[in-house]
């Protein structure tokens, strides 16, 4: 039999919540109140969505000195023909696979900020990682820079904040003022039902419609309507655009494309959502590089500029900001695997209407390396510190472990 303790104790656990009794706790409400709310946007309608290239980048063989001699010397079967690379400048340029971020380049819409890292480096892949996440290099690291931000970001009633990944929300969004669910598709974002009859089903559906109907008298319905209520109403929605959603660019066949597709649909829904966190594994790359970091690349490049290119024209290209990263970047030298070990400094995108078009500081000098790594000049930080303070409005100072001189990589 179908009732109404069922369907809440049903509802809820489709929303990442479970409820003993009538009274829910002052988490779960403040849980249930950041569920998606449509039609409203932020008092600051910027939206970032990071994009994490997890593994250790390969930064020199991503943005190459291609004029120094030293490139050619340290890389002699990883190097790329110079007629190939795809020229920044006089000196310096992409990997041949990278077509979809030049593109983005020559409408100055591509910011490529060179030399990034931080102090004292790690090469572990899992604390470096968390440095990156957490926005700080303290020995203890329990929340993440976007779960500090989103406690502070200027949003519409319902506060919510979206995160994608190939695996659970990872470490930036902790420490943020509600459950971030981590989806990998619209189909993850349903009501779960109560397993059983179509005619338990059916009630169920009554229920969260009768609560929605003004002057339904219950005890329950308080609380329903900041859940159920909210989320079918939501769900319903996202079903219909997932059917609907028409992208204005050809998404390649990829999963990091297919993921940046559904934050477009999302954006579409206009969900009271400010930050999207999408991730592409395979960078670990120590041997037998050369195919497998052009892929790699292919992927993000051509993901990265269908996803820019579908934003601008539904209309939000001012509004979108795309930011990737990576925790570490390789050595200069390839090993005696055709691959590279892991280094220190990498180079960061940002793509969008308002970034700084073009490089962002010098390429680490391969002359003065500093125990085998290029070095950083740019703290990751400073790069973080001019989101959150010009693109977020969030002060800085509020999120990262100290202060940091906002990097040059917004327009004024």
């Amino acid at each position: 039999m179908f009732d109404r303790r069922s369907f809440l104790k049903s509802t809820l656990a489709g929303t990442g919540l479970v409820a003993a009794g009538l009274a829910a706790p002052r988490f779960l409400t403040r849980t249930a109140a950041a569920a998606p709310r449509l039609g409203a946007r932020g008092a600051k309608d910027t939206l970032l969505v990071v994009v994490q290239l997890t593994g250790g980048n390969d930064g020199l063989g991503t943005v190459i000195p291609f004029k120094d001699p030293l490139y050619i010397r340290y890389r002699p079967t990883l190097k790329q023909p110079v007629d190939r690379i795809l020229k920044l400048s006089d000196e310096i340029g992409l990997h041949p696979a990278l077509t979809g971020l030049a593109a983005l380049h020559d409408k100055q819409q591509l910011c490529v900020v060179q030399g990034v890292g931080y102090p004292n480096p790690s090469q572990s892949h899992f604390r470096s990682m968390d440095i990156w996440q957490a926005g700080s290099t303290a020995d203890h690291l329990a929340e993440g820079w976007l779960g500090k931000a989103m406690n502070r970001l200027r949003s519409g009633p319902g506060g919510f904040h979206l995160a994608m990944a190939n695996e659970s929300a990872p470490l930036a969004f902790a420490g943020a003022p509600a459950k971030v669910p981590s989806l990998t598709s619209l189909a993850d974002f349903q009501l779960r039902t109560l397993a059983g009859s179509g005619a338990d089903r059916q009630a169920q559906r009554q229920i969260i419609e009768n609560a929605a109907q003004p002057g339904a008298p219950s005890p329950l319905l308080d609380f329903v309507k900041q859940t159920a209520v909210n989320t079918y109403a939501s769900a319903r929605r996202l079903q219909e655009i997932a059917g609907n959603y028409e992208p204005k660019a050809t998404y390649p066949a990829s999963g990091l494309a297919e993921r940046l597709k559904l934050a477009a649909q999302l954006i579409a829904a206009e969900l009271d959502a400010r930050i999207f966190y999408v991730s592409i594994d395979g960078f670990d790359t120590h041997a037998n590089q050369a195919a497998s970091h052009a892929n790699l690349l292919s992927e993000v490049g051509d993901a990265v500029r269908a996803f820019y290119e579908d934003m601008a024209a539904q209309g939000h290209g001012e509004r979108v900001l795309v930011m990737t990263f990576s925790e570490f970047g390789r050595r200069a030298r390839e090993n005696g695997s055709k691959g590279t070990d892991h280094g220190s400094a990498a180079p960061m995108f940002l793509v969008g209407s308002k970034v700084k078009a073009g490089l962002v500081g010098a390429h680490p000098s391969l002359e003065k390396l500093e125990d085998g790594n290029l070095a950083h000049h740019t703290d990751f930080r400073q790069v973080y510190a001019a989101i959150l303070e010009h693109w977020l409005g969030v002060r800085p100072t509020d999120v990262l472990d100290g202060r940091f001189t906002p990097a040059e990589v917004l327009q004024a």
